[in-house]
């Protein structure tokens, strides 16, 4: 593996297995993953939401070869992270992307009742779709992969929040890329159904950041300039949230950098 680039704030989240125990139902509010029952498991989200993003991958793939599923979930979300907020080259990022689609894909399989092997199937697909852009994904059959894996998960777990986001910002960029008739009939996307589910995944987490930014981005692909006010407050809020762990700082940055640019 190459070498990733480290988080850029090393230090600044200082989580222990004690800690992670005291703070799951919180740091996991949007994934519903249980505990792990595994040591090696444990130790993977340890590093995970300290920042360390390569060392939870690695522990969580040992763990996976050592015949426990659940270092497949840890490793698959890392890979994630990194891929969007600290990998680079871009080529790399897709590889990330793709290796990622594939393991959940494979996990899927094996515990097909496994909410985040379905989500992180959907999530990686489609930050690989996103770039390559949406259109040329849809045309490869992509889109109803990843509309297909995030239903999934909403009927193993209702209250994904994840999951919910995401599958309103498909409906979103559906209809942004190819329009509400052939995005409709083709995809199922609607437009009152996509805000209509990122409404709901703020109601069952109103401080996600990931879901503020999300919202906002969808009404200006869906609205324009009608919603520009109502997106800037939203990547306020996202902006001011406290973040929990580092991969919610990389979010929080994520706001400020779209609220600069609106």
């Amino acid at each position: 593996m190459a070498t990733w680039s480290p988080f850029p704030h090393s230090g600044l989240f200082n989580f222990t297995l004690e800690s992670l125990k005291r703070s799951w139902s919180d740091l996991h509010r949007n994934d519903a993953e249980p505990y792990p029952q595994h040591p090696l498991v444990e130790l993977a989200w340890v590093h995970f939401h300290n920042g360390d993003f390569s060392k939870a991958r690695t522990l969580g793939l040992d763990a996976a070869a050592a015949g426990e599923l659940g270092g497949m979930t840890v490793a698959n979300k890392a890979t994630c992270v990194y891929a969007c907020y600290l990998e680079k080259g871009e080529q790399a990022r897709l590889d990330l992307f793709m290796d990622v689609a594939q393991r959940a894909g494979s996990h899927a399989a094996q515990a097909p009742q496994n909410q985040n092997a379905w989500f992180l199937q959907a999530y990686a697909l489609g930050r690989y779709s996103q770039a390559i852009s949406v259109a040329k994904a849809l045309a490869q059959g992509l889109g109803s992969k990843v509309k297909d894996s995030l239903e999934r998960t909403l009927q193993l777990c209702p209250h994904h929040v994840e999951a919910r986001i995401a599958l309103g910002a498909f409906h979103a960029e559906v209809i942004d890329k190819v329009g509400a008739l052939i995005g409709g009939m083709t995809y199922g996307a609607r437009m009152d159904l996509g805000l209509q589910l990122l409404s709901e995944a703020l109601q069952q987490n109103p401080r996600s950041a990931a879901g503020l930014v999300e919202y906002a981005n969808a009404l200006v692909m869906l609205n324009g300039e009608s919603s520009h006010e109502q997106a800037t407050q939203l990547y306020e809020r996202a902006a001011q949230c406290v973040p929990i762990d580092a991969t919610e700082l990389l979010y929080c940055e994520l706001a400020k950098t779209e609220l600069a640019a609106h």
